[in-house]
């Protein structure tokens, strides 16, 4: 079933009322209103639904496509970035910061996503239509991901320093102290800047009657990378090179930010819908970090050996984790509107095969829009290539063997997180977890973990049949 950002409440009420806000409205039998605001009261039936307006393929496709461009390009845009401080001496002397590159552009996944998500269902079931709603909400879903922020990034650097360590079995402290430094300033910075962005993005797609769920994330992909990467490659090398001459502005930094997360966790806290995130949410984006890093231990390898690796990992990562964040916020705001978390519909099944998430039957749904995210990949990244092959960046040459195989690892990507949203956000709500709190983190770590592994074995295959450049292994 496809949605839209116009919402009908239908209210199966006999001679009951329902209330906006303590204001009482009478609804005869059979009405709906567009009034979205209006709320039921605890004698409402359990039939009450909120039905979703029919909204065409053609019409998602169209509102996609735009934002899906703007996000292409910004992924691009961090892809070159990343192309030229790969060279920089932070990362030529402190290589775990790239498997803090994944973990912290995975963020906008975890966080700025998540809050896209949340703030769209909110949107079209109405509650950001009353000021104070709206300002309670904003307020503490700002403080939400800025307490989150903090606490991630101060782990991921953890987890960069642990998995810089198996491999040489040392750890340096200066080191541990930059990228720990680096991490939580950038997640801080990148997540206020991304959440302001978010707001405003649902705000103006509501007033002009754009599905936020179709817009908010690829715009969130769109400015994540390239402000994250880019935040983490200044802060980094301005660190690198204070070591010596202030090696007190690290540990400073690290003790003034987490003594910030009990302020911005007091603030989440005033708000109903993000103190149940503040208090349950943790699991979904400390595990989904985890996952990242894993995925930027592979990168640090791969990157090593392969150095063309670092512009289009960026883009396969950013492309899937798009259109799967879009997917996912669909299929929860659809499930919001027919009920709450643990009473799934007859309509959907959890227990599908992979081919069944893209073909129209009874057991499944938004196969359609899966077909349309499907068809999106080739052309999308033919695009980001040819850009980046105009800009004449990176370090691989543009050969018809190299696009069959990088269009062939970036279908199977997508493929799999598409089905894998399907099955886990169902899942999620089948078991009583909001899937707008805790699928797209998965689901985007998921994307970081299959495309940086999938990308490092195209590049592998390219080199064991010959399609190699010069500067591999430099």
């Amino acid at each position: 079933m496809d949605i839209s950002v116009k919402r009908r409440k239908f209210f199966k009420e006999y001679d009951k009322q329902s209330t906006m806000f303590g204001n009482e409205h009478e609804i005869e039998d059979g009405e709906y209103t567009t009034d979205t605001s209006i709320l039921l009261n605890k004698g409402s039936t359990k039939d009450d639904v909120v039905l979703l307006e029919k909204e065409s393929v053609w019409v998602t496709a169209i509102q996609m496509f735009i934002p899906f461009l703007l996000a292409g390009f910004g992924m691009v845009a961090a892809s070159l970035v990343l192309d030229k401080v790969q060279h920089w001496p932070v990362y030529q002397s402190v290589s775990e910061v790239y498997i803090l590159v994944p973990a912290l552009l995975g963020l906008k996944g975890n966080l700025e996503m998540t809050l896209a998500s949340r703030l769209s269902t909110h949107a079209n079931l109405g509650h950001l239509d009353s000021k104070k709603q709206k300002t309670s909400l904003i307020v503490g879903n700002i403080a939400l991901i800025l307490c989150q922020a903090i606490v991630v990034g101060f782990l991921a650097s953890l987890a960069a320093v642990v998995f810089g360590w198996i491999p040489r079995g040392v750890v340096n402290i200066q080191h541990a102290l930059l990228l720990s430094a680096s991490s939580i300033v950038t997640a801080f910075a990148a997540s206020f800047v991304l959440g302001l962005v978010m707001v405003g993005v649902i705000i103006f797609s509501r007033h002009f009657n754009i599905n936020p769920d179709n817009v908010a994330t690829p715009i969130a992909a769109s400015l994540g990378d390239l402000t994250t990467l880019a935040v983490l490659s200044y802060f980094a090398s301005l660190f690198y090179r204070t070591l010596d001459s202030h090696p007190w502005l690290t540990p400073t930094l690290i003790v003034l930010g987490i003594g910030l997360v009990p302020l911005w966790a007091y603030i989440a806290s005033q708000n109903k819908y993000t103190r149940e995130v503040l208090f349950t949410g943790w699991s979904p984006v400390i595990s989904a970090m985890v996952i990242s890093s894993a995925g930027g231990l592979i990168l640090d390898f791969t990157v090593s050996q392969f150095k063309g690796v670092a512009v289009f990992q960026l883009v396969i990562n950013g492309v899937g984790g798009n259109l799967v964040a879009v997917q996912a916020s669909r299929i929860s705001t659809e499930l919001h509107s027919q009920g709450e978390p643990g009473d799934l519909p007859e309509t959907m099944q959890v227990c599908i095969s992979p081919c069944s998430a893209f073909c129209d039957n009874e057991k499944t749904s938004h196969t359609a829009t899966a077909k349309m995210l499907m068809l999106m990949v080739i052309p999308g990244h033919l695009i980001f290539s040819y850009t980046i092959s105009y800009l004449q960046a990176g370090h691989t040459s543009f050969t018809v063997i190299f696009m069959v195989v990088y269009l062939t690892a970036a279908l199977l990507q997508v493929f799999l997180l598409l089905y894998i949203a399907q099955v886990l956000t169902l899942s999620m709500w089948r078991s009583g977890v909001d899937p707008d709190n805790s699928a797209i983190p998965y689901l985007t770590a998921l994307g970081d973990l299959l495309g940086t592994m999938l990308l490092g074995i195209a590049f592998q295959f390219l080199y064991l049949v010959g399609d190699r450049d010069s500067d591999v292994g430099d």
